[in-house]
């Protein structure tokens, strides 16, 4: 009798795993337009692609498309699919497709202009339904596209949205623009709490980002987000470019307050490389040799990620204390606030005097412009502490080399990175805080000889970092009957989608 139920069993999985094969699942990806949010979805896509049965699709705007048909791999299936968009049509500059391409304070523009693309990208939806009659839909998409959740209910698509950044970073960011805090304590009070999430305990005024310092409610950037952030409840859940097992207490706030599933798949790291700004650079091959000549543990490596820069003195009091506190360094620059971050670096004025040559004759260190490959220098073993804007991807980067963090936020959920990695993961030394703040030579030299020398801290720091790398390790595993807690998240996401 039993053999006979077994027989069936086996039979009726064999066959369900026919029908498997025979569903395929289109699946469309629409990152906003900036390089933060693009490049970790085009990581999603390319490990998206290694599964069976699903045919992939990355929608944006005709010149983000241009610039990703050049870091898909020649062997690659990903389609990409161009939106129509015309920036000039809301008070934009011609070729203003990404925030790469202009000032600050048209972002909120930008955004607010992503809105109108509504009705364009329900048609998409529409053909690809209609070209795949028997496939299923599932649209992952952007944590600044809240109204796509609502479009593809509409259609009878599966909708996820997909954060970049990680649990306890965002869980502040959208804390603070859904409740506004700091406006309603009294203005001389320096720090508050977040009535939503007490797990952050205090926030300073200062870690705040300029458009949230600013906000009344009615400008805006508030305007936005208190639309955008209570669509995603419209969401069937939202994926999380991070590690369960220390981001848990983020996690935790998006599972309470959506009620939706919450899967941790991270981290999705782009592995491509090639120059991602305009001239400038180093090759990773030059980067290497000039590694493999450094002891061990030895270098600090400083980059502010693809969008930020400091201002003028600050440059100069880094450059200070990079000659003060003599450890070897690459320092990644790009001109200061207030000047095209696209135009020729001025060292003569915006570092110490003699400072690039100095540095090139001893050997010391690599002053290099724009671009650099940061996941090969971070995975070198010559590297110690990372200096960094804390954006999400470089964390990862970071961490997943077990490299300890030196913090310096600049802007959205940079400063509750940096607070998480400091209070709750022992990882990180805050150097500086915003684009503004006063920085004296001293101090940072001070922070630097703290993380990267055998001071308790320091020791702390770099041990701490080694056991996170393992916890994202065991996060990954797909081995021997093994499944990490990063792979299991995203077999449940897809079957969840399936069903």
């Amino acid at each position: 009798m039993s053999k006979i139920n077994h027989v069936t069993v086996a039979h009726s999985h064999s066959q369900r795993k026919r029908e498997m094969a025979e569903e395929n699942e289109e699946v469309v990806l629409f990152p906003f337009m900036a390089q933060g949010h693009i490049i970790p979805f085009l990581a999603l896509a390319l490990q998206l692609e290694k599964r069976d049965n699903l045919n992939i699709t990355i929608v944006n705007t005709s010149l983000n498309i241009h610039k990703l048909r050049s870091s898909l791999p020649p062997n690659s299936s990903i389609k990409l699919l161009e939106i129509p968009f015309t920036p000039s049509q809301h008070g934009l500059p011609p070729n203003a497709e990404n925030t790469d391409a202009i000032p600050y304070n048209l972002v909120i523009r930008l955004i607010q202009a992503s809105t109108t693309l509504k009705p364009a990208f329900t048609n998409i939806l529409r053909d690809i339904l209609v070209q795949n009659k028997n496939h299923k839909l599932l649209v992952i998409a952007d944590i600044f596209f809240g109204w796509t959740a609502a479009v593809s209910k509409e259609v009878g698509a599966f909708h996820v949205i997909f954060s970049a950044c990680g649990g306890y970073g965002l869980a502040c960011y959208c804390s603070l623009w859904l409740n506004l805090p700091h406006r309603r304590v009294d203005p001389t009070q320096e720090d508050f709490t977040l009535p939503d999430f007490p797990e952050a305990r205090g926030i300073h005024r200062t870690q705040l980002p300029t458009n949230i310092s600013e906000a009344d409610g009615s400008d805006a950037w508030s305007v936005f987000q208190q639309q955008n952030i209570p669509e995603w409840v419209n969401s069937d859940g939202v994926l999380f470019n991070t590690v369960h097992e220390f981001d848990s207490v983020g996690l935790g706030y998006f599972k309470r307050k959506l009620n939706r599933p919450v899967w941790a798949i991270g981290p999705i790291l782009f592995s491509g490389s090639g120059s991602r700004g305009k001239g400038g650079g180093i090759s990773p091959k030059l980067c290497s040799e000039w590694l493999d000549a450094k002891p061990s543990k030895s270098v600090l490596f400083v980059c502010f990620g693809s969008m930020n820069t400091i201002s003028a003195s600050q440059m100069m009091e880094l450059g200070k204390a990079l000659d003060r506190c003599g450890k070897s360094f690459i320092w990644v620059v790009r001109p200061p606030i207030g000047f095209d971050i696209n135009s020729e670096f001025r060292e003569d004025e915006w570092l110490p005097e003699g400072f690039v040559e100095r540095v090139r004759e001893s050997g010391k260190g690599l002053v290099v412009r724009d671009w650099a490959p940061q996941v090969e220098i971070l995975s070198h073993s010559a590297v110690s502490v990372f200096l960094s804007h804390c954006g999400w991807n470089s964390v990862l980067e970071s961490l997943s080399q077990g490299v300890p963090i030196l913090g310096w936020p600049m802007a959205a959920e940079q400063f509750y990175n940096c607070k998480f990695l400091e209070e709750e993961v022992g990882v990180c030394v805050e150097v500086a805080r915003g684009k503004s703040c006063e920085v004296k030579c001293e101090d940072i030299a001070e922070k630097i000889a703290l993380a990267m020398g055998e001071t308790e801290k320091g020791v702390m720091m770099r041990k701490k970092a080694g056991y996170v790398r393992d916890m994202i390790m065991d996060a990954l595993k797909d081995e021997d009957g093994f499944k990490g807690s990063s792979v299991k998240a995203m077999d449940e996401f897809l079957s969840a989608a399936m069903s």
